[in-house]
């Protein structure tokens, strides 16, 4: 299980991720990520992410009909959106690449 402190810098950026592929809602994000390997994220996890996604004009919410049950709100990225996406994206890229080095690193040493 990946540590709350370790994903909750990146939580976001994955969160646009799935909604940049298309519309969805809260429960069906939690699924795709616990799907992806993140484990059992709570939907009072990521509402308050897709809310401030939405009030910084980052996605688009609107409410859809469901075959079950009362309407759900569907979020999908805006064009600002998937700028913000991309450089997120940038940015994870350099993160990851800089700890891996450090790592590959650190293996070095140990043999």
């Amino acid at each position: 299980m990946i540590p709350s402190q370790m994903l909750k810098g990146t939580l976001e950026g994955c969160i646009m991720a799935i909604i940049s592929r298309q519309p969805t809602y809260g429960y069906e994000i939690a699924e795709q990520l616990k799907n992806y390997g993140f484990g059992q994220i709570a939907e009072s996890t990521i509402y308050p992410l897709l809310l401030r996604l939405e009030k910084n004009g980052l996605a688009n919410a609107e409410y859809r009909a469901s075959e079950i049950g009362p309407k759900r709100k569907y979020y999908a990225l805006t064009a600002k959106g998937r700028e913000e996406l991309a450089s997120f994206l940038a940015s994870y890229r350099e993160l990851t690449s800089a700890v891996d080095r450090l790592m590959d690193e650190m293996k070095g040493e140990s043999t």
